[in-house]
């Protein structure tokens, strides 16, 4: 929701207002994507003058960058908090679920838009991919972990990482238009985790 104007415009200290502006960028790329978070629409959604945004936020590819990184770490900490005391295959089932079940749309798009713009803008790809390594290292070491100690055969553990992930982005991707069946997503995860780890360890 928007703030009526000359809501946001009382006096704040600088921290406050860069804090404010942040605030106001994330919502604006949770709830309509990346793309608009542009110096206008913050500005509209703080409730002051573009010029204000301008003064505290001078580089829109800035913060458009921290924006997308805000969001993808509080995504991150909230699935490690999930994953916390599994087993490694307990803790790739939770993870396929989590990222699979469609909670996690918004920022799906936050990801696909990421990906796109990342193209031109400078300083918002290295960010990207410092997020892509991220999430690559959780899943490679809950299958180092699963390979040590005998619930995932031996297997190059960054390539299997890279593979899931590659997977999970696309069809995540595709359930954003609604491409195949949305309820299947998971279960072709899953067979695709015993071809590539399969032992003991079940993924059903």
């Amino acid at each position: 929701m928007s703030r009526s104007p000359g809501e946001g415009s009382a006096r704040r200290s600088p921290r406050e207002r860069t804090a404010q502006i942040e605030e106001a960028a994330r919502a604006l790329a949770l709830d309509a994507g990346l793309a608009a978070v542009t110096l206008r629409a913050v500005a509209k959604r703080v409730g002051v003058a573009s010029g204000l945004v301008a003064r505290y936020a001078p580089s829109m590819d800035a913060l458009v960058a921290s924006t997308f990184q805000g969001i993808v770490e509080t995504e991150i900490a909230e699935v490690r908090q999930l994953l916390a005391s599994k087993s490694p295959a307990a803790c790739l089932v939770a993870l396929v679920d989590t990222l699979l079940d469609q909670s996690r749309d918004d920022v799906t798009v936050i990801w696909v838009e990421a990906w796109g713009i990342g193209r031109r803008n400078a300083t918002l790809a290295p960010v990207v991919r410092q997020q892509m390594d991220a999430w690559r290292d959780i899943i490679q070491d809950i299958i180092e972990r699963g390979t040590a100690c005998g619930e995932f055969r031996d297997v190059d553990a960054e390539s299997v990482a890279w593979l899931l992930l590659g997977m999970i982005d696309g069809l995540n991707a595709h359930a954003l238009v609604r491409w195949n069946e949305l309820g299947a997503r998971g279960a072709h995860i899953r067979n695709a985790l015993e071809g590539m780890l399969g032992t003991g360890a079940t993924f059903g």
